[in-house]
């Protein structure tokens, strides 16, 4: 295998990037840029700690992230699996990314900045559900925002529903797999349903 090793190789096989890949980044929320936030109900967060990276998705009923300011934006960190991994990553190392998309639409806004958390009180309950709170909120301070070219999407076809879907193994078989047996199961997966419904805040 001949490796790429250094930035110049890299460069000389790829080339300089045209004006449009670099004209569109701006430092702040701009009005073009706005209404995507606005429309996005779901994002990946990206963050890095001393153990590697991570990717999160993060979804909500209305925009995944609301804006505080021109440069700040707020993440609720809504139920999960509590492994709480992205929120120890932002404690030790604050940069994060996040790809934002909107159904539909085959291209995606891509931020990046860092990232800070709070329990605020007063924070945490702006963002009330059905009488539920995230417990944390991340704040995040913007130092890039940009859309990412739709080739990727169109490539892949994504907002399509296929005629055929794959037949993969459930949530509750690969717990099972992992676990001997001890945990997950169809009694797992035939309980979901029910269990998420009440726990979705």
């Amino acid at each position: 295998m001949d490796w790429i090793e250094t930035e110049d190789e890299l460069h000389a096989h790829y080339g300089t990037p045209q004006a449009p890949s670099t004209v569109k980044v701006a430092d702040r929320i701009t009005p073009e840029y706005l209404p995507w936030l606005e429309a996005s109900r779901f994002c990946v967060l990206t963050t890095v700690g001393p153990e590697g990276t991570d990717g999160s998705p993060r979804g909500d009923q209305g925009p995944v992230v609301r804006i505080l300011d021109d440069r700040t934006l707020a993440l609720p960190d809504w139920r999960g699996n509590d492994r709480i991994d992205s929120l120890r990553n932002i404690l030790r190392d604050g940069r994060v990314s996040l790809m934002l998309m909107v159904p539909g639409e085959t291209n995606v806004i891509r931020i990046n900045g860092r990232a800070r958390l709070t329990a605020d009180a007063g924070l945490r309950a702006d963002f009330e559900t059905a009488g539920k709170q995230p417990r944390t909120v991340a704040v995040i301070r913007v130092e890039e925002v940009y859309f990412q070219c739709a080739r990727a999407l169109i490539r892949s076809r994504l907002w399509e529903v296929p005629q055929d879907r794959p037949a993969l193994p459930t949530p509750g078989q690969i717990l099972a797999a992992m676990s001997a047996g001890e945990t997950g199961g169809d009694g797992y997966d035939r309980s979901w349903p029910e269990r998420a419904a009440a726990t979705m805040w």
